[in-house]
């Protein structure tokens, strides 16, 4: 009974979890019923992977404090649409990674930087590469 009310140990790991199922989900603090009450309630149901979605290559406390500030300013800045702009704001990070995947096929593959692979998962410097270069080229 306490677990359908109370967040319990279970409930924030997940929280914590970078596993796909298992991003924003769990913010319910002490009670899990909102959780429950707005649709973000993730049980526990597969080994929990602790860490950052994509690796941000620093120590500097300001700049891990800032970081995704920074890059929903970017990706903002970049769109072209203001639906688009304000879906990067409003949506979660799972939209934004869809969106830059979208907008990494759309682009005819020379702008991307040599070495680089094309797949569902992109990197922060794929997206950044060929993001410039949609940018510089006018092209979505």
């Amino acid at each position: 009974m306490a677990e359908k009310i109370l967040n319990t140990p279970s409930h924030h790991r997940v929280h914590h979890g970078s596993n796909g199922p298992y991003l924003d989900r769990n913010h319910g603090s002490i009670l899990i019923i909102w959780d429950r009450l707005f649709k973000t309630f993730e049980p526990e149901s597969e080994r929990v992977v602790y860490g950052l979605t994509t690796n941000i290559d620093t120590f500097n406390p300001a700049r891990i404090a800032a970081h995704e500030y920074a890059e929903m300013f970017r990706d903002v800045a970049r769109s072209h649409s203001w639906k688009d702009r304000l879906s990067f704001v409003l949506r979660g990070p799972g939209w934004a990674g869809r969106r830059r995947a979208e907008q990494l096929r759309a682009s005819d593959g020379s702008n991307v930087r040599r070495g680089s692979t094309v797949t569902g998962a992109v990197t922060v410097a794929d997206t950044v590469t060929v993001a410039d270069s949609i940018a510089m080229t006018g092209r979505a």
